[in-house]
């Protein structure tokens, strides 16, 4: 799974630099990223929501772990190796400095953007909840919604400070305990996913949504619901369907339609195989309850 996005021209100004963003690419590894570096002023943003893999840098190898963040700067070789097993999925932006036209003389803003210069690299755990930051980037860049690339811009901004406060170890100063960790948020995407999208829903569509590989979120159904991908779908048409034909207004042929079978025979097999009894019967002893 690999998204990448270019298609914009994302600047902006901090202190005495102009900041340019030429890429964005959201990455389920399925290969290795060989040794290389990037040149002068150039720096690659990397965070790791999901999965486990090895970075190897200036010669040293980090474990990478889930919520793992790391900068690359100007000459910093950097080399990538995910686990066959739950390979590492990565967020990496490639941003360049250039000296603005128009520095800002703000002290804050100039201590800002010396901090990052300075850092060609670093490696830890985010503090930053940066995992929400991207998301939002990935939404606005996405869909284009009127004002978006200021919005990005905005992101963009806020990601640098971010970036700061892990170089200075400073913790997130927010509700973040009580709000829902990585892995709960997991579980609420499947969750609503089954819920809301029962008719559509394709393994495909919840691996991306959730960032995972393929064969990733069938284990995670698996570990944590006890069934497989097909048999929590068959589940939420089946619930839907049990609700469905409460309206007698609604046909069989329609119930089939509306829970996303491509034809009523094929419906009420699965009906009767899953309730032990036909949709009619079901409904009748219904009416009758």
């Amino acid at each position: 799974m690999l998204t990448r996005l270019d298609n914009f021209d994302l600047h902006f100004s901090l202190g005495r630099y102009d900041f340019h963003v030429s890429n964005i690419v959201l990455e389920q590894f399925e290969r290795s990223i060989p040794r290389h570096s990037h040149s002068k002023n150039s720096y690659e943003i990397h965070y790791i929501p999901f999965g486990y893999g090895k970075a190897s840098i200036n010669g040293k190898d980090y474990e990478v772990t889930p919520n793992t963040l790391f900068i690359t700067g100007p000459f910093v070789e950097h080399a990538q190796i995910p686990n066959c097993q739950d390979p590492m999925c990565e967020y990496c932006i490639y941003l360049k400095l250039g000296h603005s036209s128009f520095p800002v003389s703000s002290a804050p803003e100039k201590k800002l953007t010396a901090l990052f210069k300075k850092t060609n690299f670093w490696f830890g755990q985010d503090t930053q909840d940066i995992h929400s930051l991207m998301k939002q980037l990935f939404f606005e860049l996405e869909h284009h919604y009127t004002g978006y690339s200021i919005q990005a811009e905005s992101l963009l901004k806020q990601l640098i400070i971010k970036l700061v406060r892990n170089y200075e170890n400073k913790p997130e100063i927010s509700t973040r305990k009580v709000s829902p960790n990585l892995i709960d948020n997991k579980y609420l995407i499947i969750e609503e996913c089954f819920l809301y999208e029962y008719r559509t829903l394709t393994l495909d569509k919840l691996s991306a949504r959730l960032g995972l590989g393929i064969r990733q979120t069938e284990r995670l159904l698996k570990d944590h619901y006890g069934k497989t991908f097909l048999q929590k779908k068959t589940e939420a048409r089946m619930s839907a369907a049990s609700i469905l034909l409460q309206n007698s207004g609604l046909s069989i042929t329609q119930i089939a339609e509306d829970t996303g079978y491509s034809c009523v025979e094929h419906f009420s097999a699965s009906f009767k195989r899953y309730y032990g009894q036909s949709a009619s019967a079901y409904r009748k002893e219904l009416s009758s309850s």
